[in-house]
């Protein structure tokens, strides 16, 4: 728990001094006098000045955002010598580029994070196949544990390289979202045997990569040896005296190919509800030994399955992704825009009502990511800030008054019509704005208590 708050903490720190810091920097290059530079809200806890006519910057109680507070007459009176140093007096486009900076900021940082995990390169799982879920698109297609996926495309003619199972994950939340068909290219372990098969994403009714879409296209989890790496207490697998190291064969006859298929075949041992007993022949010390073993219902969110208590063992082979200084900044900014417009999809299908708001995260859920990417080292922890990053700016572009695409809302119309926003037109939007925004954070709250309470 410690851990959760210490890296959401951190995520949103360095997010909030990256947003506020391009107002910041861009306000100043426009010659508008900074008043305030405040991390967080509320009462200021630290604060630092280097003369009294410089930019006082804070550190406040609450640290769920920040603001760049600038001299503007519309927040009271200003000294005719300092008049030309407010923030209204500004020109439109100066006015805008102030207030689109934050939103630039996140986005370039995301750029630049993207860029350096390409370029120190990280350990990821190779896309190597387990056994697919029956009956899901996988399976359907084709696909068999141990397939190798090497390639991608949506029309058979361009293809792409696959470099590791996330890549592929990127790319079927890519061809969900925007209801293609993927086109896999596979080959066995040794790459041997290409074949192409057509994975159809497009026959699906939801574009929300969420867990049942994932269940409906059953492409499984990475492949993994059919050794047991961990025995749970006062199990199943325990009573049966099944060891950690032992390596599975077959389960009432029939060959175990890896531990997915292991997994799905104990669910299905169910007859009328109830577990019945598998025989299971394993090898140890490389002698083969018989087990006789009945599975136990567990819960399972809103279902029970049947579970014998046995961890997987092993590791899944991993592969370095990483490219040059070029290619890692093509890259950045390749997952940049493509993170972005995927954002900006989702959100576009959740105000129609095509995705689900399930899809909004809060702090819980942020933290809880934040701590999980950070537990597996630099490049991870980096790959998720540059995300959060993303969404961050994105959704600081919302055109809703209280964010900075409201503002830039009103510049639009200042640009189009040659007068303001009027003061009860800007009350109104403001008061809708807010109830938008508080709607949002409670709907996003309430996600993250569901999902915590295993209610999602």
């Amino acid at each position: 728990m410690l851990s959760q708050l210490l890296y959401f903490l951190i995520t949103l720190g360095i997010l909030i001094v990256i947003h506020e810091w391009g107002h910041y920097r861009v306000a100043r290059a426009c010659g508008v006098k900074v008043l305030r530079f405040s991390v967080g809200f509320g009462r200021v806890l630290l604060r630092r000045r280097a003369s009294p006519d410089s930019t006082e910057f804070t550190l406040s109680a609450i640290p769920l955002g920040g603001y760049v507070r600038m001299l503007d007459e519309s927040d009271g009176p200003v000294a005719p010598g300092e008049r030309s140093q407010a923030f209204n007096r500004k020109t439109l486009w100066q006015r805008a580029a102030i207030v689109a900076a934050g939103p630039a900021a996140n986005l370039i940082l995301a750029v630049a994070l993207f860029a350096v995990v390409g370029w120190i390169g990280r350990e990821e799982p190779k896309a190597v196949l387990s056994t697919p879920v029956a009956g899901g698109l996988a399976e359907r297609a084709g696909l068999r544990a141990g397939d190798l996926v090497q390639a991608w495309s949506h029309d058979g003619q361009d293809w792409e390289d696959v470099r590791s199972m996330p890549d592929l994950g990127w790319q079927i939340a890519q061809a969900v979202a925007d209801k293609q068909p993927l086109l896999l290219s596979v080959a066995d372990a040794a790459g041997h045997g290409r074949r192409t098969v057509r994975l159809d994403t497009d026959t699906l009714e939801s574009r929300d990569f969420d867990s049942k879409t994932m269940q409906r296209i059953g492409l499984g989890t990475v492949f993994y040896e059919p050794i047991v790496g961990s025995v749970t207490p006062d199990s199943a697998a325990e009573s049966a005296g099944i060891l950690p190291g032992d390596r599975l064969l077959r389960v009432d006859g029939e060959t175990v190919p890896d531990m997915s298929w292991f997994v799905q075949r104990v669910q299905r041992s169910l007859v009328d509800g109830q577990p019945q007993a598998m025989r299971i022949e394993l090898r140890r010390d490389g002698q083969v030994l018989e087990k006789l073993v009945t599975a136990r219902l567990q819960d399972d969110g809103d279902r029970r399955v049947a579970r014998i208590g046995a961890g997987f063992g092993g590791q899944p082979q991993m592969v370095t992704v990483h490219y040059g200084p070029v290619d890692s900044v093509r890259q950045g900014l390749t997952r940049t825009w493509e993170l972005s417009a995927l954002t900006v999809k989702t959100l576009g299908r959740m105000l129609v009502g095509e995705a689900s708001v399930k899809n909004l995260s809060g702090p819980i859920t942020i933290a809880k990511a934040a701590d999980q990417s950070a537990s597996l080292g630099l490049t991870a922890f980096l790959s998720f800030l540059a995300a959060v990053s993303v969404s961050l700016g994105v959704l600081n572009l919302l055109p809703l008054p209280m964010l900075d695409g409201g503002h830039l809302m009103y510049y639009l119309f200042e640009g189009l019509s040659g007068r303001p926003v009027s003061e009860w037109w800007h009350k109104q939007l403001q008061r809708a704005g807010i109830a938008v925004v508080l709607l949002m954070m409670s709907l996003a709250l309430f996600n993250d208590l569901t999902r915590t309470l295993g209610l999602h």
